[in-house]
């Protein structure tokens, strides 16, 4: 099924979860405490993570059944049917099968009892884990990270996107070549088979690499095209905001609503994948460029983050940082605590940020009473508007590009353009008119006293 396509048949998806329950030492005597991890939380966990445990704060975790939660909205953005579900509970993974040989019998037998096309296992299975699998279910298996990748295959738009997600995609096949074969092309079909590009893929190593040599080229490429617009952009004091969050927080709508852009805003996972950007007007009559980029997700996969590091180098070279975060989710917290993971590996955890707390519109009015502002935070309703003026006069108090002055002038009324500037970007606080001038008291940006400065009053 290729990338889009809305003729090809639904396919119908059985899901998968496992919950991993982790037993840590504790001191001589004490009792070993016992923490149900999601699949994804046990793989980033390692020794070393659950030794420092005790001494380093806590990172809130999902727990198995929300990340099951999680992986429906994904297949469901992937176009999928959700037949049915299984959560296991095991103390550790089975190195062959994953869950264990008896109970992927079980699970077989349940899948084929709702006709489910496949199997979508919350967890990164090796290539031998899926082939041992697929030999007993009788049907296709995906792991989380084949899921996204199809995702994103199926949302990117942009050349530059379509590169991105081919590289994440051959990667990740790579090391899985053997046994697939036909389903490495857009000749197979169904969700986890869509084709990188227009290009079909052969089981030849040399081919692959080959592919991604020359992808890797167009890509840095595209970087260096990127990085020749943003020196220009750069060359004017024009400051650059980008939105993060995790996906689904409501970036997108949030952009339309500061920008009057009309950028797609859907419920579904990933809906924005090329980056965007827009000019927007700040209440100091300020220019700033606001960036929409592509949304977080726990354990997003590391192929991605590296592939699509060109579209989030816009996020290093940010004046400032508006963390998106959905006030009304009850995973807040943990979906926060993710985006800090992918802020970091990029790298740019110590810029400035602002926390928008989005969809205050689904609390209750109580919820709503309780919501105090603070130098760090602002609450939102990007779909109802509401909020939209605080957040932009805190964004004008963030920015220091182009720094405002207050300026006394005195304009000959025959300089028509001069004021017509003025008027549209200076903030004018009072005005009146004497021997054939105009004398103003106004506040402007730098970029704005440096033309009107023959006509300054000191």
């Amino acid at each position: 099924m290729l990338a889009g396509d809305s003729r090809a048949p639904v396919e119908r998806a059985f899901l998968v979860g496992i919950d991993y329950r982790v037993r840590s030492r504790g001191a001589p005597g004490s009792q070993a405490a016992h923490a149900a991890l999601t699949s994804g939380a046990q793989a980033a966990r390692d020794g070393a993570t659950l030794a420092a445990a005790s001494k380093a704060p806590s990172v809130p975790q999902f727990s198995a059944e929300e990340s099951l939660e999680e992986l429906r909205a994904l297949a469901i953005s992937a176009g999928a049917q959700v037949a049915g579900e299984f959560l296991q509970h095991r103390d550790k993974p089975d190195p062959a099968t994953l869950i264990g040989k008896g109970k992927l019998e079980e699970i077989a037998g349940a899948a084929a009892s709702v006709s489910a096309d496949l199997l979508l296992f919350d967890h990164d299975l090796t290539a031998s884990q899926q082939r041992n699998i697929e030999k007993v279910v009788h049907a296709r298996v995906i792991d989380r990270t084949q899921l996204i990748l199809d995702i994103f295959a199926r949302h990117a738009r942009t050349r530059e996107g379509q590169l991105q997600v081919e590289l994440a995609q051959m990667e990740y096949l790579l090391p899985r070549l053997g046994g697939h074969g036909i389903e490495m092309s857009q000749l197979g079909g169904g969700i986890g088979t869509r084709g990188p590009g227009e290009t079909q893929l052969e089981t030849d190593r040399r081919k692959i690499y080959r592919r991604i040599r020359h992808v890797k080229q167009q890509i840095e490429n595209v970087r260096r095209i990127r990085a020749q617009q943003r020196q220009r952009r750069e060359s004017a004091p024009v400051a650059t905001v980008a939105l993060v969050g995790y996906t689904n927080a409501g970036k997108s709508t949030l952009f339309n609503a500061l920008t009057q852009a009309a950028v797609l805003a859907s419920p579904k996972m990933f809906a924005t994948l090329d980056p965007t950007i827009r000019s927007v007007t700040l209440p100091s009559k300020r220019k700033a460029l606001l960036s929409d980029t592509v949304g977080f997700i726990r354990n997003l996969p590391h192929t991605l983050v590296s592939a699509f590091r060109a579209t989030l180098e816009e996020l290093q070279r940010a004046a400032l940082i508006l963390h998106v975060s959905d006030a009304s989710s009850p995973l807040s917290a943990e979906q926060d605590a993710q985006v800090e993971r992918v802020l970091k590996e990029l790298e740019v955890e110590g810029k400035p940020r602002l926390r928008v707390m989005n969809k205050i519109d689904l609390l209750s009015p109580k919820q709503r009473d309780s919501l105090r502002d603070d130098a760090n935070t602002v609450h939102v309703s990007a779909a109802k508007g509401v909020g939209m003026s605080t957040l932009l006069d805190r964004i004008d108090q963030l920015l220091s590009e182009d720094a405002i002055r207050r300026i006394h002038l005195r304009v000959p009324q025959k300089e028509g353009k001069t004021l017509a500037m003025l008027e549209a970007r200076a903030r004018i606080y009072s005005r009146a008119y004497k021997d054939g001038l105009v004398e103003l008291e106004a506040e402007a940006p730098e970029s704005v006293v440096r033309r009107v400065r023959e006509w300054m009053v000191s």
